[in-house]
């Protein structure tokens, strides 16, 4: 003959299968209880930070949710659904006088915001 006859070759694993391991428990009784460990996948947990802040037509002390300083909020006027409707409201009726809500502030919505990073932080609207 020709040459000998080729050896078959033993495939290995890269790693050997991992065993489980039984944890053993004697009870009160004597009688043993074999247990499987348990593997408990904790579920992340999310906040919603909810505003429950009402504004109004005063500052407002809080956190800025922009900068997270703690503020006093500065307040601005800017021209609304009432100013519009008390316009067309005195101009229907009068004629005229119909400018009068947009010079009022109590016409007006109030805008607030935080004087430290000037973002818009809460809005109080009249109507």
């Amino acid at each position: 003959g020709g040459y000998p006859a080729p050896q078959q070759q033993q495939q290995q694993q890269p790693y050997p299968p991992q065993q489980q391991q039984q944890y053993v428990s004697p009870s009160p009784s004597g009688v043993v209880v074999q247990t499987q460990p348990v593997m408990v996948a904790q579920q992340p947990v999310v906040v919603q930070h909810i505003n429950s802040l009402r504004f109004g037509e005063y500052p407002v002390s809080m956190q800025c949710p922009h900068c997270t300083a703690n503020i006093q909020t500065g307040t601005r006027y800017e021209v609304g659904t009432l100013t519009w409707l008390a316009c067309f409201g005195l101009f229907w009726f009068t004629g005229c006088c119909c400018w009068i809500p947009f010079v009022v502030n109590g016409m007006k919505d109030v805008i607030h915001f935080c004087p430290n990073c000037k973002n818009i932080v809460g809005r109080y609207n009249r109507m």
